[in-house]
């Protein structure tokens, strides 16, 4: 054997081995639950919201609002078509139905959901942002990862970053409450129980437009959400949040 054969040999023993993939324990299943029960609950009520403002596609702040009011965003006449509403056909009272029992979902699920989470300590230890999270650098620097489609990799892609962090604490704490609170102060019943709530939004009609801006905020995150699953790798993704098992790649150093 001649002298470049045997460096060669000893330059392959001296290098380590390329890191591998491994399986790490991603999302509690409580986490799960909510997860897949949220995801069919909020597109039966966006859909079948959606049906419900077909019957009066005009919002107005304050306490009226009629057809001959002013209003602050008018759709015109049935904007929304069948295919995105629930039922397809135009349906007010069915749709009411389908909104309503799935509210009911979307709270008991919630409570259970935020409960559970404060109990185990989920809330705490993994959405709340550090103080050193939260300096624009850092967040900068997070927006700039993202842009490139550079994802976290190693023991980094087991937790939580900063633009998650900041996008679930306001969907769990701003959005859903908002949600909820709203849908309140628009029914008969609660404003006979609890007049209180409809001046705290400045009326019916103030409370309906919200509850339609809320929605809307939680469709774009839910769209960007998805988005991001699919650059970020759907199969594995997916699987971590049916199974809480997730595909670790290795780490990769930052150019």
């Amino acid at each position: 054997m001649d002298d470049a054969s045997v460096d060669q040999e000893l330059a392959e023993a001296d290098t380590p081995p390329a890191a591998s993939a491994t399986i790490a324990y991603r999302h509690r299943l409580p986490t799960r639950i909510w997860h897949w029960v949220n995801a069919v609950t909020v597109f039966v009520m966006l859909m079948s919201g959606l049906m419900i403002l077909n019957a009066h596609p005009r919002l107005y702040w304050g306490e009226f609002g009629a057809n001959f009011d002013r209003a602050w965003l008018n759709f015109g006449p049935r904007p929304f078509p069948g295919w995105a509403t629930i039922p397809s056909g135009y349906n007010l009272a069915a749709a009411r139905i389908w909104h309503l029992a799935f509210a009911w979902v979307l709270v008991v699920g919630f409570v259970a959901f935020l409960l559970t989470s404060l109990w185990n300590r989920h809330v705490q230890r993994d959405l709340v942002p550090r103080r050193n999270e939260l300096a624009p650098s850092h967040v900068w620097y997070d927006i700039k990862q993202h842009a490139r489609l550079h994802f976290p990799t190693g023991e980094a892609a087991l937790r939580y970053n900063i633009l998650q962090k900041i996008s679930y604490v306001a969907v769990i704490f701003l959005f859903l409450p908002l949600m909820i609170l709203t849908g309140l102060a628009m029914s008969p019943s609660m404003d006979a129980a609890w007049p209180w709530l409809v001046d705290v939004f400045g009326g019916r009609q103030s409370a309906r437009s919200i509850h339609f801006i809320v929605a809307a905020a939680i469709l774009a995150f839910i769209i960007v959400h998805l988005v991001m699953v699919v650059l970020a790798g759907p199969v594995n993704e997916i699987w971590s949040m049916i199974s809480g098992r997730f595909r670790i790649e290795p780490e990769r150093a930052d150019a």
